[in-house]
């Protein structure tokens, strides 16, 4: 199978401009592409992870990515998908942010020379004059078709700043440096990201001519990939000092039924072949498939002695046997309120706690995971069905631990 297909039969593709030229640059190894990575923390969490496992899929086919952080853009703030305008960072942050971002990539992508390129957008937009820009590039650019696009619209209604509206222009001018420094001829980018791509694509085109090809490719990196960066119980980070290996591979353990295989062919370098095969496992067995989804995964962020380590881990507290000799609480229905029960009650009715007081200061203080994630919000509650049959298992403290279920 040739990539762009594997990448269409993966879920990752979403939609593309000038598909025959981008198929061709992909399955033949010829694509200098690019990914945007906006440094709004000190780690990638697996919000980034499709984006990061799309660069080095592509790069095993003989692609070269451009790995590019914003260290200019992210001195603005991308609107797309957002509600509110984003806090300001300094400058100094920013700088620091990136740095992290580049040894955490770098155990995706190989970065040795000819292979991939790490660019940073400070490099061309902190210096800008700003009244040679908008003369050489403003006029390149349509006010209403700006406002049409679906990054300005849903910000419209509650106030769009123009620092923020300054975004599409910056992130088309990124495209346009990029493909002058080093010929990159395709974006790639989250599906929120469509507008913004365009408009670089229309730039080069416009101020190099009609031969200038600059393509542009989305894939389900916001409405998939972000879905993923955050959950319930917080962000789960690729950073093992936020995110330990143990609570990264119990988060994609978790992941719902319907999810599973979805996760596989998008994330892991399993053979389509393989995951078609576990797509028939039913009842018990899609959690051998969950089990082999944070397995590979894990290998990939924190290498496959740590994967080892916490696969091992999970099977001795969440094995039958394990099971069988941790102590277990069972709950009934008047401990439920809406089909839901919050996260102190369940400290205080298991025992693990003297009071709800208790069962707060704990949580606050990182020390409650459920079935091996970290519960940083006292907020948090779970559903009867997720305390049916074997239930969770609650931990206070490295050592107490208890399963909790329902009739």
């Amino acid at each position: 199978m040739k990539l762009f297909d594997e990448l269409t039969a993966r879920g990752l593709i979403a939609q593309v401009t000038d598909e025959p030229e981008i198929r061709e640059l992909i399955d033949n190894g010829k694509a200098t592409f690019y990914i945007g990575f906006d440094p709004t923390a000190d780690s990638l969490h697996v919000g980034h992870f499709m984006a990061l496992c799309l660069m080095k899929r592509m790069q095993m086919a003989g692609n070269r990515p451009i790995a590019l952080v914003g260290g200019g853009t992210g001195m603005v703030g991308d609107p797309s998908g957002r509600s509110d305008m984003r806090t300001m960072m300094t400058v100094e942050t920013i700088d620091a942010n990136c740095e992290r971002f580049k040894e955490q990539m770098s155990r995706f992508i190989d970065f040795s020379e000819g292979k991939a390129i790490m660019a940073n957008n400070a490099d061309w937009l902190r210096d800008l004059n700003y009244i040679e820009f908008l003369r050489e590039f403003g006029a390149h650019f349509s006010v209403n078709r700006m406002l049409a696009a679906e990054c300005y619209k849903n910000r419209l209604e509650k106030g769009l700043s123009f620092l923020e509206f300054n975004y599409m222009i910056m992130q088309s001018y990124d495209a346009y440096e990029l493909y002058n420094r080093y010929g990159c001829n395709i974006q790639f980018g989250g599906d929120d990201q469509w507008s913004n791509m365009l408009g670089g694509t229309e730039l080069i085109r416009r101020k190099l001519g009609k031969d200038a090809y600059a393509m542009t490719i989305t894939l389900l990196l916001n409405s998939e990939g972000q879905k993923m960066g955050k959950t319930g119980r917080g962000t789960v980070w690729l950073d093992p000092d936020k995110t330990s290996p143990f609570e990264f591979f119990q988060y994609w353990r978790n992941v719902g039924d319907a999810d599973v295989i979805k996760c596989l062919k998008m994330l892991t370098f399993l053979p389509l072949e393989q995951i078609a095969e576990m797509e028939r496992w039913q009842d018990n067995k899609i959690n051998d498939a969950k089990e082999v989804l944070a397995f590979e995964l894990t290998s990939l962020v924190h290498g496959s002695d740590e994967a080892e380590k916490a696969r091992d881990t999970a099977r001795a507290l969440f094995s039958s046997g394990g099971a069988a000799e941790m102590p277990t609480v069972t709950l009934d229905d008047t401990d439920f309120t809406d089909g839901a029960i919050d996260i102190l009650t369940i400290l205080a009715k298991s025992g693990l706690v003297p009071s709800k007081s208790e069962a707060r200061r704990a949580v606050e203080q990182g020390g409650v995971e459920v079935d091996g994630v970290k519960i940083p919000d006292i907020a948090q509650s779970f559903t009867r069905a997720q305390l049916t049959g074997d239930g969770l298992v609650v931990r206070r403290g490295k050592k107490s631990y208890k399963r909790v279920n329902v009739k």
